[in-house]
C-alpha cells in the first residue's frame, strides 16, 4: 500500500514540477490564502515563535511578519517541488553563488570543509552545487516520518551528485573520505532541534535554545575548515548565496567556540530578514533542564 501511495504522490509531484514559474507563483498565492486564512497551518506555533523572539514588536508588526512568512513559505514549498525537474541552466539563473572563489581557494589548499547554514530562504535548491565544486558534497539527512514524502525528498536532494548521508553515519563517511584522500564537504543545517537531553544550551532569538554540536565535533576531529553559507532572496524565485569562512582549522579551537559562532551567524541572518526563516518549526519546544548550564561564551 505504501508503494502505491509513493507512486501516486511521485506522479502528482512530477506534474506540478513541470508547471512554468509564472503559473506556479499564482498557485503559491492561492496556497498562501489556504494555509493562512483557511486551514491555519501551524499558526499557533508561528505566532508564538514570533512573539517570543520579537517581544518589542507590536501585534500588527507580528501579524505582518507572519503573513510575509506564509507568503514566502508557500513559494518555498512549490520551489522545492520544482526542484524535481528544473534544469541546471534554469537553476543557475535563479540560484547564484556570488563568491565561489572562497570554496575554490580551499580546494586548491586541499582543505575539507564543514558548510553551515540554517533553515533560511530556499535551502532545497542546493542540489546543483556539486557541479560547481571539486569536493564530494555530503549532506546530512534526517528521515521524515512520512515514508512516501521521505523517498521523494531524498530523490530531489540527491540530484547531480549530492550524497545524502544519515546523521548517525556522517562521521564514518567523512573519515573514510579523509583516509582515501578524497576532498569532501559536509553540509550542516545547524538550527535543527536536538532532543531535550542535549547538553549544549545557549541564547538564540531571545530564547534559551539547545543546539547540536556536530559541526564543532566533526571539524575538530577531522580538522575541517568551517564556512557559513548565507542565502538571500533577491526577488521572487531568485537567490544569491554568499560564503563566509569562520575558521581555517577546526582543530585547536576553544571548547564551544565553533558552535557559538555558527549560532551567532544564523541569528544575524534571521534578524536581518526574519520572514525567511522556518517559523513553523517547533524549534523552541523544549525547556532547558535545571542541571544543564547555559553557555554564552
Amino acid at each position: 500500500m505504501s508503494g502505491i501511495i509513493y507512486y501516486i504522490l511521485y506522479g502528482f509531484t512530477w506534474i506540478v514540477s513541470l508547471i512554468p514559474f509564472g503559473i506556479l507563483y499564482r498557485i503559491s498565492d492561492m496556497l498562501y490564502l489556504l494555509m493562512f486564512h483557511l486551514i491555519h497551518y501551524r499558526k499557533r506555533t508561528v505566532f508564538s515563535n514570533l512573539r517570543k523572539s520579537f517581544p518589542e514588536k507590536s501585534d500588527q508588526e507580528i501579524l505582518d511578519l507572519a503573513k510575509q512568512f506564509y507568503r514566502h513559505f508557500s513559494d518555498f514549498l512549490l520551489e522545492s517541488i520544482k526542484g524535481m525537474s528544473i534544469t541546471v541552466s534554469s537553476l543557475d539563473k535563479r540560484y547564484c553563488f556570488v563568491n565561489l572563489e572562497l570554496i575554490r581557494e580551499l580546494e586548491i589548499q586541499n582543505r575539507n570543509i564543514a558548510l553551515v547554514s540554517g533553515h533560511y530562504n530556499n535551502w532545497e535548491w542546493m542540489f546543483g552545487f556539486p557541479k560547481k565544486i571539486g569536493h564530494e558534497f555530503l549532506v546530512i539527512y534526517r528521515p521524515l516520518k512520512n515514508k512516501a514524502v521521505d523517498r521523494i525528498t531524498k530523490s530531489i536532494r540527491s540530484r547531480h551528485g549530492v550524497r545524502v548521508i544519515p546523521m548517525e553515519h556522517i562521521y564514518r563517511e567523512a573519515l573514510q573520505h579523509k583516509n582515501n584522500n578524497t576532498l569532501f564537504m559536509v553540509w550542516f543545517l545547524a538550527d535543527q532541534r536536538p532532543p531535550r537531553s542535549n547538553k549544549f544550551w545557549t541564547r538564540f532569538l531571545n530564547r534559551e535554545v539547545s543546539f547540536y554540536q556536530g559541526v564543532e565535533k566533526l571539524a575538530n576531529r577531522l580538522d575541517l575548515a568551517v564556512v557559513f553559507m548565507d542565502i538571500q532572496k533577491i526577488k521572487r524565485g531568485h537567490y544569491e548565496i554568499m560564503f563566509k569562512k569562520l575558521f581555517d582549522h577546526g582543530t585547536g579551537s576553544r571548547e564551544n567556540e565553533i558552535t557559538l559562532r555558527c549560532v551567532n551567524e544564523i541569528e544575524k541572518e534571521i534578524y536581518r530578514q526574519p520572514e525567511f526563516w522556518l517559523w513553523s518549526h517547533k524549534r523552541f519546544k523544549h525547556v532547558r533542564p535545571a542541571d544543564i548550564k547555559l553557555i554564552t561564551e
